[in-house]
C-alpha cells in the first residue's frame, strides 16, 4: 500500500496551524487546510483524513504536498489558474491606447466607447476595460493658461515658497474674490417631489442682482474668511483687508497672496 509522505512540523509550525485550526474569522478553506496538515503530522494517512473531515483524499494528497514544497505561507493561497485565453492581444491593446491618446475620429472631437470598438474591430466593453486600465478618459478635458508674465517663474517661487516655508509666527492666506454672482429665483414655485414624478420648476427666471464673494483661505488649517458685497472696487477690497485683519491676532504677521500679487 503507497504511503503518504511524512510530516514533520516545527514547535513554532504546530503552533501556528493550530491557531489558524481553531480560528472562527478565517476563511473555512484555511481552517480545513490547517487541519489537513496537523492530521498529517500526527502520522494519519491521506484516506483516515479524508473521512474524517469529509473531503476528498485527492483534496488531502493536494494540500499535504503543497505544505511539502511551501510551507504555510503555500496554505493561503490557490495555485494559479490558466483561464480563458486571451481574446485581446497586447499588440491590440497597445493599438487602442495608441489611438486614443494620439489620432481624432473622423467627424468628431473625441473618440467614445462606440467609435473606438468600431475603429478597432473589438467590442464596447473591451474598449471600456482598456480605457479604464490605463486611466483615460476621452471625454474629459482640462484647460490651462499660459503666462506671458517674464516674470512669473520668480513670483511662482517666491509664492510657493511662502506656503512650504512661511516665516515664523506668521499667517498665510490665499486671497480671491468670486464676482457677478447672479442671485437668480423662478418667476413660479415648482412643484415638490413626489412618487412617480419628478420636482418641476420654471424655465424662465428674475434676477435680484449681482453679488461678489471675497475669500481667504488659511493655508495652515484650511480655515476660510469671507464676505459678501454688492460690488468689487478697490474700497471693498480695502473693506475685506479691515475684516481679516480684526480677525489675525496681533502677534501675528499676516501674509497675503491675492492672484499674482504678494506682500
Amino acid at each position: 500500500m503507497r504511503t503518504a509522505p511524512a510530516i514533520a512540523l516545527t514547535t513554532e509550525q504546530r503552533s501556528m496551524l493550530e491557531q489558524q485550526a481553531r480560528a472562527r474569522s478565517l476563511p473555512a478553506r484555511q481552517v480545513e487546510r490547517a487541519r489537513i496538515v496537523l492530521r498529517a503530522a500526527d502520522g494519519c494517512q491521506n484516506k483516515d483524513i479524508a473521512d474524517e473531515l469529509g473531503i476528498t483524499e485527492e483534496k488531502v494528497a493536494r494540500w499535504r504536498r503543497r505544505f511539502l514544497s511551501g510551507g504555510i505561507d503555500a496554505l493561503h493561497k490557490d495555485a494559479p489558474r490558466p483561464g480563458r485565453p486571451r481574446t485581446v492581444t497586447p499588440g491590440k491593446v497597445k493599438q487602442i491606447v495608441t489611438k486614443t491618446t494620439q489620432e481624432k475620429p473622423p467627424a468628431a472631437t473625441q473618440w467614445s466607447t462606440r467609435t473606438m470598438a468600431a475603429a478597432a474591430g473589438v467590442s464596447e466593453s473591451t474598449v471600456r476595460r482598456i480605457w479604464h486600465t490605463h486611466g483615460l478618459k476621452p471625454h474629459l478635458v482640462r484647460t490651462f493658461k499660459v503666462s506671458n508674465d517674464p516674470q512669473f517663474a520668480e513670483k511662482l517661487e517666491a509664492i510657493v515658497g511662502l506656503y512650504l516655508n512661511p516665516p515664523e509666527h506668521a499667517v498665510v492666506l490665499c486671497v480671491d474674490e468670486k464676482s457677478q454672482i447672479q442671485a437668480l429665483d423662478r418667476t413660479q414655485p415648482g412643484l415638490p417631489l413626489k412618487k412617480g414624478r419628478c420636482g418641476t420648476m420654471t424655465h424662465d427666471y428674475k434676477r435680484h442682482g449681482t453679488a461678489t464673494l471675497f475669500a481667504a483661505l488659511n493655508a495652515a488649517d484650511g480655515r476660510v474668511i469671507s464676505m459678501c458685497d454688492d460690488r468689487h472696487r478697490h474700497q471693498e477690497w480695502l473693506q475685506f483687508l479691515r475684516v481679516i485683519d480684526s480677525i489675525i491676532p496681533p502677534h501675528k504677521q499676516l501674509h497675503l497672496i491675492a492672484d499674482n500679487y504678494h506682500s
